[in-house]
């Protein structure tokens, strides 16, 4: 296995296409099936090319109890003393509004997939007929979940965010011996947000090396900057959240780009692809720029037998004439002839020894 191109649903992945890029849902639809619907079209105007759902419930994640260990103590998250059955009761998305998502966004060419968080969740997607899998960061050790989706033989993405380089190793292993072929590692740093400075995406190439696999960025920061530089450290995924207004509120709305900045994020990641290229020194496409650089032209009306000075030669634009460096050269020298005010100097123009 090696991290060669492959294709999702028809769409290239790696680094022959331009980036694959993913608006994730998650839980901004705030339990409102029209606006998830919404948030589907406007992935779709704005050219993402896949739209990530997550596939859970309340139940297959957690057990209904608000106090100990399962109510988030963190004072700095954003969910800060929420049960955390009750955060994925507002967060998850009705199973049955899949199969409408997943229609509406194949009408609009987008690829739709989703996250699964049990077994029951990977038998429910594959029955949509679910083009790919992705693994959230906080399942990446889940070993018995990763070889059930790695066993629908179904390209995978798996998030990093937290794991270890052994842990990624291991869940690699089990991906790769449980079926899986075709598989994305994604960088991620999982904090919501996630400051810029931990990002870290100096990591992808390292990740691509290590594991052979192709290798992208799932990104909590704010903005596309984080994204776009990624591209040129050999990312070829971008997954971001998205929804329709931040100010809407919602579990992920504060990390969550809205329509214009993805659209931005789009543009400007396929404008990072096409401009990394081959090393390259000078191009053809330059070649008719060069009359745009400084020449040595005579710049007053001189007759035959005048001496060139800095007063009647300079070096200036257009770039017809001897190269500036042979300015020294020529200075001091006479002409052969009468030359008026605008010629390009040339050898030809030099009184003979």
């Amino acid at each position: 296995m090696s991290s060669v191109s492959f294709e999702i649903a028809g769409r290239r992945v790696g680094h022959d296409a331009k980036p694959f890029v993913i608006a994730e849902m998650s839980g901004n639809h705030n339990q409102s099936l029209s606006r998830a619907l919404e948030i589907v079209e406007a992935a779709a105007r704005a050219g993402a090319h896949g739209l990530k759902l997550q596939t859970y419930t309340p139940d297959t994640m957690t057990i209904d109890k608000s106090d100990g260990d399962f109510v988030i103590t963190d004072t700095s998250s954003l969910w800060h003393g929420r049960s955390l059955h009750s955060l994925y009761q507002e967060a998850h998305t009705p199973w049955e509004w899949h199969a409408p998502l997943f229609k509406r966004a194949r009408d609009l060419g987008m690829v739709p997939f989703s996250t699964p968080f049990d077994d029951s969740a990977v038998d429910f997607l594959e029955s949509l007929g679910c083009a790919c899998y992705k693994i959230a960061s906080f399942e990446n050790t889940d070993i018995p979940l990763i070889r059930k989706v790695a066993g629908t033989g179904k390209p995978m993405i798996i998030s990093t965010g937290m794991a270890t380089a052994a842990e990624i190793d291991e869940a690699v292993r089990a991906a790769r011996g449980a079926g899986c072929r075709d598989l994305v590692l994604l960088k991620c740093t999982s904090t919501y947000p996630a400051d810029p400075q931990n990002s870290n995406i100096a990591t992808i190439p390292s990740i691509a090396q290590t594991f052979g696999v192709q290798v992208g960025l799932s990104d909590h920061t704010m903005g596309v900057g984080v994204a776009v530089a990624s591209v040129a450290l050999g990312a070829t995924v971008i997954e971001k959240h998205f929804t329709l207004r931040r100010s809407d509120g919602g579990v992920d709305s504060t990390f969550s780009l809205e329509p214009d900045e993805m659209a931005l994020l789009v543009t400007e990641s396929e404008r990072a692809w096409l401009g990394i290229g081959s090393v390259r020194y000078g191009t053809a496409a330059e070649q008719k720029s060069k009359v745009f650089r400084r020449s040595l032209y005579v710049t007053e009306d001189i007759e035959a037998g005048t001496v060139l000075t800095s007063a009647n030669l300079r070096a200036i634009r257009p770039g017809y004439g001897l190269p500036p460096k042979y300015l020294d050269s020529v200075l001091g020298l006479r002409v052969g002839r009468s030359v008026k005010r605008g010629t390009p100097m040339s050898w030809e123009l030099l009184a003979s020894p």
